[in-house]
């Protein structure tokens, strides 16, 4: 029986590998040591500009005398140089020491090979406070420690690495820890007046690493980012935004996230490598009320050949969507020993959600799920609206999930490839996945959703189940489970659930069921 079973498995691989017919990346063919010198042309399923490399002036100045802190030093060579019409700022090989540093308009802050820039953990380090948002709203705080508000060209380029401040330093001790933060910022409190400064040792909102505020046409390239206080690189309301051959390690720190794309638009992302302790890639489009009031989306977001090691998510949307995430694009990438693959996040009070997201050539290698679906959220973070029941009124912060779109994707491993915690006045809707080669433990697990395409796919799983509640018009097409019992077992709960079709698939119907189709009476 174990021979007949291996022969099988082997049978339906190679139909498997045929069934994709396209090459889906290795983890060697992608990530930060695979960066190309020139940027392909973007053929994405929306329209965006076409991305090149930002041209500066030929002036430039070194920075010198290293050793001692050296903030003023640069900060002056960079106010220098955008004032002479632009050019760049070298930070040579040796070991750098500064506070926050302001990017300006028409200037390249270069960090050559070898060159280490490691950030001080004072709080005057980083004072006066700045204009920024921290997870979604508008406060008044320590910014970044590479930050630019309202500048255009401007770029942090060369294969040198930044390092964040020391552990146990106040800028990480006196981190705000009261309590969520729409809870402590009130939405109608002006943002001139939200200041978190550290002051007589009060709370401040941690820095992040690299960030501009709206800013148009930003460039990073090459870098090496270790031991960030936050959030690694985050453009908020930007324009045209280039991130390539990015190395970030961040594992180990509380919301060190990799990459947060923050309410900005034209966005590309290539051939960067992100070792996280939160979410690898991400994108964000503001929380709950704060972000309602701004109202700008993320949308037109490009990211290829990038690799995703230890992280919470590969590529997470949300959880903070108010203003809308859309169009994204994701194509050629691999995730290696990250939990979730696909994450999609939002919660009752988040307002927005996430439209017209597309995936292809993906390769996952997960300790969790490959598509994940999390819209309520737990207690601790939004009380009981992260109760499932019951239903409530739909109101201008009730998220949506809609129109998601994945082909050609490779799971080597995974706990379930699809698994989904909608909310039950805004069920995720509309997710057509084809073309697949997944091993995993669990196939689908679906609560509060409405149509989910399966075409063209293999799936090797350990468990026969397939679970949906409230979930309604679930189509699989040209499927075959393969598994120890050699059926599927379908669970069906929930008033909504209706309209669940199997065709041309492997087993032809469920267990127990009369035809391949089941439907409500």
């Amino acid at each position: 029986m174990k021979k007949l079973l291996t022969a099988t498995l082997l049978c339906f691989s190679l139909s498997a590998a045929a069934q994709l017919n396209v090459h889906v990346p290795t983890i060697d063919e992608v990530g930060a040591t695979r960066l190309p010198a020139n940027i392909a042309p973007v053929h994405a399923p929306f329209s965006v500009p076409a991305f090149k490399k930002p041209i500066f002036p030929k002036y430039t100045i070194t920075i010198k005398g290293q050793g001692s802190a050296q903030t003023k030093e640069i900060q002056q060579a960079i106010d220098a140089v955008s004032k002479k019409g632009g050019g760049t700022v070298i930070i040579p090989a040796g070991n750098w020491h500064s506070g926050r540093i302001a990017l300006k308009s028409n200037v390249n802050l270069h960090l050559e090979e070898n060159a280490v820039l490691e950030f001080g953990g004072e709080i005057r380090d980083y004072l006066p406070v700045v204009f920024t948002r921290t997870e979604g709203v508008e406060v008044m705080s320590l910014g970044a420690c590479i930050y630019a508000n309202g500048q255009h060209n401007i770029a942090v380029t060369g294969k040198g690495k930044l390092v964040g401040p020391p552990a146990n330093c106040p800028v990480r001790k006196q981190v705000m820890r009261q309590d969520v933060i729409e809870n402590v910022v009130a939405a109608n409190k002006p943002v001139s007046q939200r200041i978190y400064d550290g002051h007589d040792g009060g709370p401040v909102y941690l820095p992040m690493f690299v960030s501009a505020v709206n800013c148009k046409n930003v460039y990073l390239e090459g870098l090496q980012l270790e031991n960030t206080p936050f959030w690694n690189i985050v453009p908020i309301y930007c324009d045209n935004v280039i991130i390539r051959g990015i190395t970030v390690n961040s594992v180990g720190i509380p919301s060190g996230d990799g990459i947060d794309i923050e309410s900005s638009k034209n966005v590309l992302i290539e051939y960067c490598t992100l070792n996280c302790g939160d979410d690898c890639f991400t994108l964000k489009a503001g929380r709950g009320e704060d972000g309602l009031r701004i109202g700008k989306p993320t949308e037109n977001v490009v990211i290829r050949y990038s690799l995703a090691r230890q992280g919470h998510g590969g590529i997470t949307v949300g959880s903070e969507t108010a203003a809308m995430i859309r169009n994204l694009y994701v194509h050629d990438v691999v995730f290696d020993d990250t939990e979730v693959g696909l994450r999609f996040k939002t919660r009752r009070p988040r307002g927005g959600g996430g439209e017209n997201l597309h995936y292809e050539r993906i390769r996952m290698r997960l300790r969790l799920d490959a598509f994940r679906w999390d819209m309520l959220g737990a207690r601790m973070y939004v009380g009981a609206l992260a109760d499932r029941l019951p239903a409530l009124p739909v109101n201008k912060l009730t998220p949506v999930y809609r129109n998601i779109y994945a082909k050609d994707i490779v799971v080597d491993s995974a706990r379930a490839l699809v698994r989904v915690d909608g909310i039950p006045e805004s069920p995720m809707t509309g997710f057509h996945l084809q073309n697949v080669e997944a091993h995993c433990t669990k196939f689908l697990q679906s609560i509060d959703a409405n149509v989910i395409s399966i075409s063209n796919a293999n799936i090797y799983t350990t468990d026969s189940a397939v679970t949906l509640t409230d979930s309604r018009n679930i189509t699989f097409d040209k499927v075959h489970v393969i598994n120890p019992a050699n059926k599927v077992v379908v669970n069906i709960s929930g008033e909504l659930t209706d309209n669940i079709r199997f065709s041309n698939s492997v087993p032809e119907k469920p267990e127990g069921w009369e035809t391949a189709t089941w439907k409500k009476n």
